[in-house]
């Protein structure tokens, strides 16, 4: 079995309610026009056209960016993702063959409603865990406000997958006034992962909350590349200057990153998963493709994303871990 523990999916009453309660700017924006443009968001017979490609292939779902909470006034994201879960979890219960569990959108801009909600999705809903952005309107993830949901999570023991976000209205250079050659996607979203996984670590999260379990998207950003350098730097800081920035950590740096999970949504980049493999090894890797965003509405991240991780240089047992027995675990399914 291959469990995708990080598609995307836009339900239609969600999709409905949000583009006319979106906020100037978002409803014509070209994030719009690329949402129109992949039907398999929001069109079932499309995605199931291409999952009947691999009879053994389930889906955990996840509503598909922008947050609801970057779109819309606190009280519209609110409706909207209590709309989004309900339809979600319906569709887990119609087709159990096809979805495994799904993760809960959240209003963040609302805490206490997204703690309400954290415990009807995962009592009521019966969902597997929830979603955040690497920042909530600008606000990095260890700010304090975010601690309560934290503490949930760990409560719980499921856990929470992280988002890129950089939108392309933020600049490259200072003097321009939007991003240009889709960098803010192609190297803003990575960099965005890394830096939510080190305030995560340095703010002192997971120190305080060690069984915490995050999920990052493609693979941890660039950190298993630049692992490293963030060592070496907290080494230098020591030795060099006679101090850490993170006097509250008990462990390296390197040892809280190596906490995470990361998927192997990197389109089809075996040397990519290999460095990431080498960074957090098997059990922190889980399958996920990303899905559907490419030029054949999902088909080819699919079928890349499984032969990248079947080229990989481990051995089976470490591949049904990734294909499979990590998302069975992490995310306690039934299946």
């Amino acid at each position: 079995m291959i469990i995708d523990v990080f598609c995307h999916i836009l339900t239609p009453k969600y999709l409905e309610g949000r583009n006319k309660k979106a906020l100037s700017g978002w409803s014509s924006s070209k994030g719009a026009a690329y949402v129109r443009a992949v039907p398999t968001l929001f069109d079932l017979d499309n995605r199931f056209r291409i999952m009947d490609k691999y009879p053994d292939l389930l889906q955990v779902l996840t509503i598909a960016s922008p947050a609801v909470e970057a779109m819309t006034k606190p009280e519209d994201a609110v409706e909207l993702a209590r709309i989004a879960n309900d339809e979600m979890a319906e569709l887990v219960l119609i087709y159990p063959e096809r979805f495994a569990a799904a993760i809960a959108c959240l209003p963040l801009n609302d805490i206490d409603a997204t703690l309400e909600e954290i415990d009807r999705a995962i009592n009521d809903l019966r969902f597997r865990g929830i979603q955040m952005s690497t920042d909530v309107n600008g606000k990095p993830l260890d700010s304090p406000e975010f601690m309560p949901i934290y503490e949930k999570m760990a409560y719980y023991n499921l856990p929470i997958l992280i988002h890129p976000k950089r939108e392309a209205t933020t600049p490259d250079y200072e003097g321009e006034k939007e991003s240009k050659y889709l960098i803010w996607t192609r190297l803003g979203w990575p960099h965005a992962t890394s830096m939510a996984m080190i305030r995560l670590v340095c703010g002192g999260i997971l120190e305080k909350y060690p069984t915490l379990k995050f999920v990052t998207h493609h693979a941890g950003g660039t950190v298993p590349y630049l692992v490293t350098r963030v060592g070496c730097l907290d080494e230098f800081n020591e030795m060099r200057m006679g101090y850490r920035y993170e006097q509250h950590l008990t462990k390296k740096i390197v040892d809280y990153l190596r906490m995470f999970y990361n998927d192997t949504a990197v389109y089809g980049n075996t040397p990519t998963l290999m460095c990431a493999y080498a960074f957090c090894g098997a059990d922190h890797m889980l399958f996920a493709t990303d899905m559907p965003f490419d030029s054949q509405a999902g088909y080819r991240l699919v079928r890349e994303t499984i032969r990248s991780v079947e080229e990989m240089e481990i051995t089976d047992a470490e591949k049904k871990m990734i294909f499979e027995d990590n998302a069975r675990r992490l995310l306690r399914l039934p299946i």
